[in-house]
């Protein structure tokens, strides 16, 4: 969020999660420093009381939501557990199905 700030948002992100396991401080900075950034805005920015609560807003939103790392996915408001080709189109075929039997419920009903 720092990153973005300057408006390198996106690349900010695709570096550091290219190298995801090996995050640490130093990381950080080699990254801000590749993408030219600002360093004394860069700072202020990570302790920004605004963007920590925003974090730790998404941190509380996601665990309460079952998020446990990343990628996670859900379909129609369901934890995909299968990350497959296949997982994905068994949980959006059978949740096509589950709207479409309702949608009929709902027009027998009327």
């Amino acid at each position: 969020m720092a990153a973005d700030k300057q408006g390198k948002f996106w690349e900010f992100h695709d570096l550091l999660f290219k190298d995801y396991n090996k995050l640490n401080d130093q990381k950080v900075t080699e990254i801000r420093t590749s993408l030219n950034l600002d360093a004394d805005q860069f700072q202020r920015e990570m302790l920004d009381p605004a963007i920590k609560a925003q974090i730790d807003a998404d941190l509380r939103n996601g665990n309460s939501a079952g998020v446990r790392g990343t990628p996670t996915v859900f379909i129609n408001g369901k934890l995909l557990r299968d990350k497959s080709l296949n997982g994905f189109q068994r949980q959006i075929n059978q949740e096509l199905t589950q709207l479409k039997a309702g949608d009929k419920g709902e027009a027998n009903s009327q």
